[in-house]
């Protein structure tokens, strides 16, 4: 039944007889147009040499703003501007899996048209929080780092927050390769066109894309395209989340959809608040985000790109972002200049429903790691100067002694998976966390041990 609602609601906007208008200016990305009353979010088409596609985005006194999805070159005072669709949508369906398509949903990977296909708005209904099952099942990433110590509960939302350069598209396409989820939904906002391909062979790769659907819209089209670019892919991960499905949303990058909606502000009379973006991009981030999660029949476990220039908490969609988010993986320049992939700062990084999908053997040795790492961190500059001695200081001692197994455990190759085989990825880093908790024990009653014989050494001098 709510499927058959959807599309009488999706009919209900689409118009009966043709609505036309002139455009009577064009200023920076906006046209104004006259003679045409429409909503907001409305589709048109601007009659130019080469019709161009366009959305209102607002609307003065008698006069409709419209953004086109392309150049506003060529496009002249009079042109005619015809009615398309009151309602947004993009099609859906199974056939789009290993299938790469634009914000529009049309196939750009050059396999042919996507058949079997139907539209589903791009702007659901809000889902009722008391309809969100609790998140209690862990999600397999396949990413040791992740699945150890930040672990991922299927319908959590989770950001990545990473300066340029320190692995950011190859950790998300690590998790794409190695997740237990059944589907992969990638939103590509913003990207240069050259990671478009990039990401869809090298980090994806022909396995990983058997599964996934990938939307984009590159950084170079239409502001509005790379917020369509998000909302479409959300809303094809919404339509396998329907269907039962177990769906890992990516998204590369946050950041970008807000910068989009920043020049869509902008160019509607938005005034610039914070470090320059409009009050709209705080109103639509949340929104997006709470797309993502658990329902009764299916879940979203949402992965969201955030780009952080200098410190976290000075940028302010990191900040707003950290908000809505059930926990974020921090990414560290420092640790990729030392070549340590991926580059997870562990000790600035947290699953917030972690809690609540792992046992208290696998939590209780996180625990562990996680306390001789931030030891580490804490005499590593003695340890580089040499001005540290053995045997000072306990903790501090386990944490020198255990740091090759920790690495070992947490550093990891872009190629390297898990062993494909009966048991799942989440449960094959668990056991391996666990065994590293007994190695870390192991090293503990050895380091105890040397420290007694040194006491007893000791005495026996004395006397």
């Amino acid at each position: 039944m709510t499927r058959i609602a959807e599309q009488l609601d999706i009919l209900e906007q689409t118009p009966l007889i043709e609505m036309q208008g002139q455009v009577l200016e064009v200023r920076g990305l906006a046209c104004r147009v006259g003679g045409i009353s429409v909503p907001v979010g409305a589709m048109v088409r601007i009659e130019t040499r080469d019709p161009l596609l366009g959305e209102v985005v607002g609307f003065d006194k008698d006069e409709v703003l419209v953004m086109p999805f392309g150049a506003t070159g060529g496009i002249k005072r009079g042109d005619i501007v015809t009615l398309i669709q009151l309602a947004q949508t993009v099609p859906v369906g199974d056939n789009m899996l290993g299938r790469v398509v634009n914000a529009l949903g049309q196939p750009i990977d050059e396999k042919g048209p996507i058949n079997g296909v139907g539209p589903r708005s791009l702007y659901p209904k809000v889902v009722d929080p008391m309809d969100r099952p609790l998140i209690d099942e862990p999600l397999g990433t396949g990413v040791r780092v992740v699945d150890a110590m930040t672990t991922l509960g299927c319908g959590q939302r989770i950001g990545v927050f990473a300066p340029p350069g320190v692995g950011k598209s190859t950790i998300l396409g690590m998790m794409a390769r190695g997740t237990s989820a059944d589907v992969i939904v990638v939103g590509l906002v913003g990207e240069r066109g050259r990671e478009v391909q990039d990401f869809v062979q090298k980090q994806l790769g022909k396995e990983g894309l058997k599964r996934a659907v990938v939307v984009v819209a590159t950084g170079d089209e239409s502001p509005l395209l790379r917020i369509r670019a998000a909302q479409a892919a959300t809303t094809v991960a919404e339509f396998f989340r329907d269907q039962g499905k177990n769906v890992l949303l990516i998204m590369d990058s946050l950041t970008r959809f807000c910068q989009a909606q920043r020049q869509v502000g902008l160019a509607t009379g938005e005034p610039p608040a914070t470090k320059g973006f409009t009050p709209s991009v705080f109103s639509m981030l949340p929104i997006l985000l709470e797309r993502s999660g658990r329902t009764s029949k299916g879940a979203i476990t949402g992965l969201y790109a955030v780009l952080v220039e200098g410190d976290v908490d000075d940028d302010p969609i990191s900040e707003a972002a950290r908000g809505v988010l059930d926990g974020h993986i921090l990414l560290s320049r420092a640790l990729s200049h030392r070549n340590y992939w991926p580059a997870v700062d562990v000790l600035g990084s947290i699953s917030r429903v972690a809690d609540d999908v792992i046992n208290a053997q696998h939590s209780t040795a996180a625990a562990q790691v996680r306390r001789l790492l931030a030891a580490y961190k804490d005499v590593e500059d003695l340890l580089n100067i040499g001005a540290y001695a053995d045997g000072s200081n306990e903790e501090f001692d386990l944490a020198i002694a255990c740091k090759p197994a920790i690495d070992q455990l947490l550093m990891q190759g872009r190629s390297e998976m898990p062993p494909k085989g009966k048991m799942d990825v989440f449960t094959h880093t668990s056991k391996q966390l666990v065994a590293l908790s007994h190695i870390i024990e192991q090293n503990k009653t050895k380091l105890a041990q040397q420290s007694q014989r040194m006491r007893q050494a000791q005495m026996q001098r004395r006397r």
